[in-house]
């Protein structure tokens, strides 16, 4: 094992930064499900690590699946919207947008991935048709996503692929005059191909980055994430149901998914959805077991493991009698990037104060006051959309100065901005809690024992104005300049 200090850090916040992902990647069981064809919708918390199963699916390399993904960064929305169907349920204006877009990635990845094809004489023809309806409307075998929707796009039908009762001067369509006849395009594509995926591959599409963009009050971006959703269900149920091993994995953060309301909402929770959770201790992957992986990466070039306990001195206790572990992960998210980010703070300050040996209580205390302004930037991405004047409510916290208060203490700073006179201050609170700023005191049942509920460990849990005390997560701290005790 090298020394600590020769290590130049245990990987980055960000997925696509993170050059230790790949050898670092641990089987989270929402990886496993999606893999087996058990669940389509995979939610988590803003760096929980669904990119980093996203990433997983389109870099592993099996002969036998094949994957395409799409992340919406560069993806033209402008296109997308103008194939909103009229005169269908809300829910359901982009349903069949979604579906079109899904079967061309399928159709992408039969025509130039998968070198089992044609397994056999039935998807000899579908594989044919497919390929000339491609090419004919795309002029390539792999067309770019992007042009997918290009208004201007001429799609031409014809042999295998002609559209029945569909009225098409030439045999051709622009997608701009798309809607009214796509469920019946899409009808005739998806047999194709479902007819050309070979049972003995399986095959998925991936669908990341969803929240570019979002806001909370558009009307029009929740119609389009049920439509995806409601259609990956759709071909995931119909491959099933064709004896395929196929896929569609929508990855998306748990409070946007709570946003959005429609039919069968609850079906898809209980049967097709997986959350990415991680956990302190038990239950699953452990951020302990993370982080000694990205260790032994880091320091034994992953030839030896390298323990929590050879990094970190835990003969020596934190404040309130706490092993070093549980003194970080109280001021995480149990999230990876979290608990990536603070071993990182630690390892700039010990090698600032020239560390020998392990990491000590010293540089612990010295990597909180950056890891805390880490913590309150990655509020801002995560709040800013759905509570606009957040900034304001955090002055209110700041003003009581300390990690614990009570509603009328808040209420009282609450009072004294002019801004917020029109707000609740128990909705203000409220809001908050939702983004787990702020946790509020759960009084002992039969078992004994009161407990703080925070939003990031429980996301079922609802907000309980009535509780006697409140606190500020622990990882604030620092950034809000609280101090410890009761305002």
């Amino acid at each position: 094992m090298l020394n600590i200090s020769e290590a130049s850090n245990f990987g980055a916040i960000d997925a696509d930064a993170d050059t230790l992902l790949r050898e670092c990647f641990q089987d989270h069981p929402a990886y496993i499900a999606a893999k087996r064809n058990e669940k389509l919708l995979i939610l988590g918390r803003k760096g929980s690590g669904k990119t980093a199963i996203f990433k997983r699916f389109l870099t592993e390399r099996n002969p036998n699946e094949f994957s395409y993904g799409h992340s919406f960064n560069d993806y033209p929305w402008q296109h997308h919207d103008l194939q909103a169907q009229t005169g269908v349920p809300e829910e359901r204006r982009f349903f069949h947008s979604w579906k079109y877009l899904i079967l061309m990635g399928l159709a992408k990845i039969l025509l130039n991935q998968d070198q089992s094809q044609p397994w056999s004489e039935q998807s000899s023809e579908s594989m044919q048709a497919l390929e000339d309806f491609v090419v004919d409307s795309y002029g390539s075998r792999d067309p770019d996503v992007r042009q997918i929707f290009s208004p201007e796009k001429e799609l031409r039908f014809k042999g295998a692929l002609k559209i029945p009762f569909l009225e098409i001067s030439g045999e051709r369509v622009r997608v701009r005059e798309l809607p009214p006849h796509i469920q019946e395009v899409n009808q005739v594509i998806q047999e194709h191909v479902l007819r050309s995926l070979n049972p003995e591959n399986s095959y998925y599409v991936c669908f990341d980055e969803l929240d570019l963009g979002f806001g909370k009050t558009d009307e029009a971006y929740s119609q389009r994430l049920i439509g995806l959703i409601l259609a990956a269900r759709d071909l995931f149920l119909s491959g099933r149901d064709r004896g395929k091993k196929l896929n569609i994995v929508v990855f998306l953060r748990d409070d946007i998914y709570q946003d959005l309301h429609f039919e069968d909402k609850n079906k898809i929770t209980e049967n097709l959805m997986e959350r990415v959770e991680w956990h302190e201790s038990s239950g699953g992957l452990t951020l302990k077991r993370l982080m000694e992986s990205r260790f032994s990466r880091a320091l034994s070039n992953g030839s030896g493991q390298v323990g929590w306990d050879s990094i970190f001195d835990e003969t020596r206790e934190m404040p309130s009698r706490q092993t070093k572990y549980k003194h970080i992960c109280d001021r995480t998210f149990l999230r990876p990037r979290d608990i990536i980010k603070f071993c990182n703070e630690i390892l700039k300050q010990y090698k600032l104060m020239g560390g020998e040996g392990q990491f000590d209580n010293q540089a612990i205390h010295e990597a909180r006051s950056g890891y805390s302004d880490y913590l309150l930037n990655e509020l801002d991405d995560e709040i800013a959309k759905h509570v606009p004047q957040y900034k304001e409510y955090l002055e209110v916290v700041k003003e009581l100065g300390s990690l614990s208060f009570t509603l009328d203490n808040f209420s009282t700073a609450w009072s004294r901005r002019a801004t917020l006179t029109d707000i609740d201050p128990a909705v203000g609170l409220g809001q908050l809690f939702e983004f787990s700023v702020v946790g509020y005191l759960k009084p002992g049942g039969r078992g004994g024992g009161s407990e703080y509920v925070w939003r990031y460990r429980d996301p079922r849990a609802r907000f309980n104005a009535a509780s006697e005390s409140f606190r500020v997560h622990p990882g604030f701290k620092e950034a809000l300049d609280l101090l410890t005790g009761r305002s």
